[in-house]
């Protein structure tokens, strides 16, 4: 899929690939508006970021964006009028999926960049340095938060007055626990999420509390995953210590005694190899595949020549593109990973009733795009062109360096959650419509597709990319400058989203199987 480099004199409109049969319009069209780049005139008003129809569809055809069918019309459709829901619909048509032809080899450069990290005794690298707390179960959930709030810097500014090293105390708690089947594979996610977490490099130590009685114990945490508590890593739970008071007592003064050690991290210069970075996007828009995702494919091309890790995710939302990754793929065996997990989704969606293709939200049609199909190919962008080296199951340990995949539901806070367990440092997040999402422990970085977006929500958005729709920007140079705002941020900088305290309430891990 190739985007093209230049936008038409007048600006009003965007091709992407010779062969397609819409254009995309970069500001709102009234009916009548004459597009000379086209030589087309505009039937009905087309909404910016929408498609315009270059020739005549006849009902049935498929209808090409990126040079990719993104579905079919339901009707005929005449030459400059609007193709959306009304007249495009889902796409059932035959992919062929080759492997790693068109794999090829990186260009790793010489001397890497570098940022300042925090080195932990595992060799990993930190890009912030947290202290915290975790639930094995939704009934800790409140003893969890109190612990945390005491050491708020926002409410008790005096009580890490004298640990400036320190980022701060969080409480990542969640719904889940307990009610689900013990050998079950919602448990064994759940686990896997609980225990990527626990060791999290952004995290110098960490509090597991628990109820005591719960389906999930912390026992069976650490041991699905070959933890032991230590000096850093401490459990306990409301029923042996006595109820909620002395639970919250108690783990205020094990924070108390983790406080000093903690403090001591210094930053130093470390490879950008050390960067693992989740790629996300919500509330995506027609603009999403032409800006914000392909610069931040950009960025992740960069990153991997310098060594670094990239993660695409959200399986449902590649879904009608996955041809285009096992392209990339270095060897069959990790294409076909890639093409098992989509085959997992159909069979998960066909036992509960669903459909692969209720997607997008009512929020992506408004912003322009009409299927999965087509907002797939557009999210696939964000990972770039480099080689896909791995495909990993939701919140397994990435071990591997480059471009790989990360299977994940679709739905922001459970992908990302997924991410940062497998690892991820730092994440990156698209987005059209607005979203102000934030991953502790792991920073998030906001990247707008139109500057409208920006103008209106920049309090939220760390980077604006319309400069691509705008005209007064490539691909490349925000590439660049991404890749730069992560190296920052990776340093400390702090995003938009930690600025304004987002982060905590955003850990959900998937949940999968039934709940009794």
């Amino acid at each position: 899929m190739n985007i093209m480099s230049t936008l038409p004199t007048d600006h009003a409109v965007i091709r992407l690939h010779p062969n397609d049969d819409v254009v995309i319009a970069t500001r709102q069209l009234m009916s009548g508006a004459r597009i000379a780049s086209e030589d087309l005139v505009v039937t009905g008003l087309i909404p910016p970021g929408h498609k315009i129809a270059t020739r005549d569809i006849a009902k049935g055809e498929p209808v090409k964006r990126y040079n990719q069918i993104i579905g079919v019309a339901r009707e005929a459709i005449a030459r400059g009028q609007h193709v959306h829901t009304q007249n495009l619909g889902m796409a059932e048509f035959a992919r062929e999926h080759e492997f790693g032809v068109d794999r090829h080899p990186t260009d790793f450069v010489e001397t890497p960049a570098t940022f300042m990290g925090i080195r932990r005794d595992d060799g990993r690298v930190a890009t912030r340095n947290f202290i915290g707390v975790l639930t094995s179960v939704n009934c800790s959930a409140t003893v969890a938060r109190a612990i945390a709030d005491y050491f708020r810097r926002d409410v008790h500014p005096e009580v890490l007055a004298d640990y400036p090293n320190v980022d701060g105390v969080i409480a990542l708690t969640h719904g889940l626990g307990c009610g689900i089947d013990m050998q079950g594979e919602g448990l064994a996610i759940l686990r896997r999420t609980l225990a990527g977490y626990a060791v999290h490099p952004n995290f110098h130590s960490v509090l597991f509390v628990g109820l005591g009685c719960e389906t999930n114990q912390i026992a069976g945490v650490l041991e699905s995953s070959g933890l032991k508590e230590g000096e850093r890593l401490k459990s306990f739970t409301i029923q042996d210590s006595g109820g909620s008071r002395k639970t919250v007592e108690h783990g205020i003064a094990l924070v108390k005694e983790m406080l000093a050690d903690a403090n001591r991290v210094k930053r130093e210069p470390v490879p950008a190899s050390h960067i693992v970075v989740g790629l996300q996007c919500g509330g995506s828009d027609g603009y999403s595949g032409i800006s914000a995702n392909p610069a931040l494919g950009a960025a992740v091309d960069r990153l991997v020549r310098h060594g670094g890790t990239a993660i695409l995710s959200e399986t449902p939302e590649v879904y009608g593109a996955e041809h285009l990754l096992t392209r990339r793929a270095v060897s069959r065996e990790v294409g076909e990973k890639l093409l098992a997990r989509i085959a997992w989704w159909e069979g998960y969606c066909a036992r509960n009733g669903a459909a692969m293709d209720n997607n997008p939200s009512a929020g992506n049609k408004v912003g322009g795009l009409t299927t999965i199909l087509e907002k797939s190919l557009g999210a696939v962008a964000k990972g770039g062109t480099t080689n896909l080296v791995e495909v990993y199951e939701y919140a397994q340990r990435i071990d591997a360096k480059g471009f790989v995949f990360m299977d994940s539901p679709g739905y922001d806070p459970m992908s990302a959650t997924g991410q940062v367990a497998s690892g991820a440092n730092l994440i990156c997040f698209t987005t059209g419509r607005g979203s102000a999402y934030g991953c502790a422990p792991s920073p998030s970085l906001k990247l707008a597709t139109n500057t409208a977006l920006w103008d209106r929500q920049e309090d939220d958005i760390d980077i604006n990319c319309g400069g691509v729709i705008d005209g007064t920007a490539s691909i490349d140079q925000l590439g660049e400058a991404i890749f730069q705002i992560m190296l920052d941020c990776a340093s400390g900088v702090a995003s938009k989203s930690e600025l304004h305290g987002y982060g905590q309430n955003e850990f959900v891990p998937w949940q999968v199987g039934v709940v009794t």
